[in-house]
């Protein structure tokens, strides 16, 4: 593992590039799953934490975290950056999430490409931007400055969105494949994210996904979703992360990976947790789909014989 410094003056923090971790699937962490989680003992796999959950200097948020970091790579995933905001990124914010990178050598780090903040407002919600070249701009920038703190590419996740902008001028794969090829940043793709936008924009998901730059995912997230009905009385899928992957999810999961190869893969669960070995189960799902094609070539490295 290579060391890399910067100096910055004297609270300038050596950062490393951590181990790939291959296919594997990974589980969100929770701590009430941290007693399951040590009797089992060292497994396959990797565990992924919203930074701003550790951003305290201490106490038992950390000590649970240190707990599983000593036997599990870990997936760093940023929600609060507002990457897509108009504002400059908070100081203060990205200097925490620069130390929790020093801290936990996280074999992932990830932010979203949506906004959260505005003035000194912050929200719940991670919102939707216009795929504009004056937003492109902003988010390159916004990009850059993470990569340049954290001495390391970021992985970018696409959103689930529920509004789209008459302004937009490209699509968003577009968007996102020159995001990328500006900033050298890699993705992360959320399969569920794509079905949920899919279905309330009624668009399909496998144009979507054909479109997509594979070749620069590193990282997948897989989760559940809720329906609802709009004002029209339409079906609305909300990126509700607190049950079991749909069916349709998986299936779209297995043609992405059957073309991109094996990447890490994130089982998010993030509300009405269940009991660990349900959780556990949807990982043992994901990974064996990604065992089905460890020697699949990544999608942008096939050559023409």
């Amino acid at each position: 593992m290579s060391t890399v410094t910067k100096s910055t003056g004297p609270a300038a923090v050596p950062l490393r590039f951590a181990t790939p971790i291959g296919g594997v699937a990974g589980t969100s962490f929770k701590p009430e799953h941290l007693p399951a989680i040590l009797e089992g003992g060292p497994r396959r796999g990797f565990f992924e934490v919203h930074a701003e959950n550790y951003m305290g200097a201490g106490g038992p948020p950390h000590r649970a975290l240190e707990a599983i970091r000593r036997d599990h790579p870990l997936s760093l995933h940023g929600v609060c950056m507002s990457i897509g905001g108009p504002r400059p990124l908070d100081k203060t914010h990205l200097a925490r999430f620069r130390g929790l990178v020093a801290r936990y050598q996280p074999a992932l780090v990830s932010e979203h490409l949506a906004w959260s903040t505005h003035e000194t407002s912050f929200f719940n919600d991670l919102l939707p931007l216009p795929y504009t070249e004056a937003t492109l701009a902003c988010v390159c920038d916004h990009i850059d400055q993470v990569q340049e703190a954290i001495r390391r590419p970021l992985l970018l996740e696409n959103p689930s969105t529920y509004v789209a902008f008459r302004e937009s001028s490209m699509s968003e794969t577009d968007f996102i494949r020159a995001v990328a090829e500006r900033t050298g940043c890699g993705l992360l793709l959320d399969v569920n994210n794509v079905f949920v936008s899919a279905t309330n924009h009624g668009f399909s998901a496998l144009e979507y996904l054909a479109n997509f730059p594979l070749s620069q995912v590193r990282e997948i997230h897989l989760a559940g979703h809720a329906e609802q009905a709009d004002d029209e009385g339409d079906l609305l899928l909300i990126d509700s992360q607190d049950g079991p992957v749909a069916d349709a999810v998986w299936k779209l999961y297995e043609i992405v990976i059957r073309l991109r190869g094996a990447v890490p893969t994130l089982i998010e669960w993030d509300s009405k947790i269940p009991d660990w070995p349900v959780l556990q189960a949807e990982a043992i799902a994901a990974q064996a789909i990604l065992d089905r094609h460890q020697s699949a070539v990544p999608a942008g490295e096939r050559h023409a014989a």
